[in-house]
């Protein structure tokens, strides 16, 4: 398992970040406490403590208990933390854009809440992601003899976007969304090998499945999720997390999948920078290998590599 932040790393993520991704693993009472805050951060951090407890249809402990576990000290703290992000972000977000896509919005307001929405995604993510963690896995996957990508539904393609991209700097690498090919796959790996799970909910069977098995084989395991508590990130060795918002016509399936990929091109560039002449040889190389196919000159203006065999 990945070690748990600190409390100083823990207060610097947004406090709805936090609590989206802790949702799934609080009592119920205090999913109704989270609820309440996540409907209106703002209004809460004006609330007191009973007013929070009634809004929620609970007592005052839940609400303490809730605070707790989500890594503010109190109900004090969790004011304090509340008002701070509504204020460092109340200059950038316009309510309409930041509200939920109704049936009624027309294409305009659907086009500025999914872009809303998507760089919101990117920035929480980025906000919150842990740089110790992200190094670890950097150097493992920078130091494996093999990186085997594990991914199903919307989490294959982002899968298969990270094979590609440690394909094209010469690191063998393989993705796969089938259940019995993932376990095969897993089954074959030994220590100095990597696999990489990705699941937005931490609970696809499959995934977990296929990351299990490659531990047992002595394989490093690497989970990427939206929730930290999650039954995937107790078969990984390091747990790497996003921040992606749901809304009504946004399931998981749209809106993690770009904070997944904001995270896999962070580990990409990470590993590329520990190879650097090679990847560097390798992109070039894997770009003039597909320059025939393209029309017109390259993008940056330099010539093509002179066709051969004509």
């Amino acid at each position: 398992m990945a070690p748990a932040k600190s409390g100083n790393e823990i207060s610097e993520a947004s406090p709805l970040v936090r609590i989206r991704s802790l949702l799934p693993g609080l009592a119920r009472a205090e999913q109704r406490v989270a609820k309440v805050v996540l409907d209106n951060p703002q209004v809460v951090a004006h609330r007191s403590i009973t007013e929070v407890a009634e809004a929620a249809g609970t007592s005052e402990t839940t609400v303490t208990r809730f605070c707790k576990a989500i890594g503010v000290g109190g109900y004090p703290e969790l004011r304090i933390a509340l008002a701070a992000d509504t204020a460092r972000t109340a200059a950038r977000i316009d309510r309409d854009l930041g509200s939920d896509i109704a049936p009624t919005d027309d294409l305009s307001q659907v086009v500025g809440k999914v872009a809303f929405a998507d760089a919101r995604a990117v920035e929480e993510t980025a906000e919150q992601l842990d740089i110790a963690t992200l190094n670890a896995v950097v150097d493992a996957v920078a130091g494996a003899g093999r990186v085997d990508v594990y991914g199903v539904g919307a989490s294959a393609f982002v899968a298969a976007d990270l094979q590609q991209k440690l394909h094209r700097i010469g690191r063998v690498s393989f993705a796969w969304s089938d259940t019995h090919i993932m376990l095969t796959s897993a089954a074959v790996l030994s220590e100095g090998d990597v696999a990489f799970g990705i699941s937005h909910t931490g609970a696809t069977a499959d995934t977990v499945e296929a990351l299990r098995v490659a531990r047992e084989r002595g394989a490093t395991t690497v989970a990427l999720t939206n929730f930290p508590r999650s039954p995937i990130s107790e078969v990984a060795d390091h747990v790497l997390t996003t921040a992606a918002r749901e809304t009504t016509f946004r399931s998981g399936a749209m809106a993690s999948r770009i904070a997944q990929l904001t995270v896999i091109d962070c580990l990409f560039i990470g590993v590329a920078q520990k190879h650097l002449d090679s990847a560097r040889n390798a992109l070039e190389s894997t770009y003039e290998a597909v320059g025939g196919h393209r029309l017109g000159p390259r993008p940056d203006g330099r010539r093509k590599a002179r066709e051969t065999g004509k």
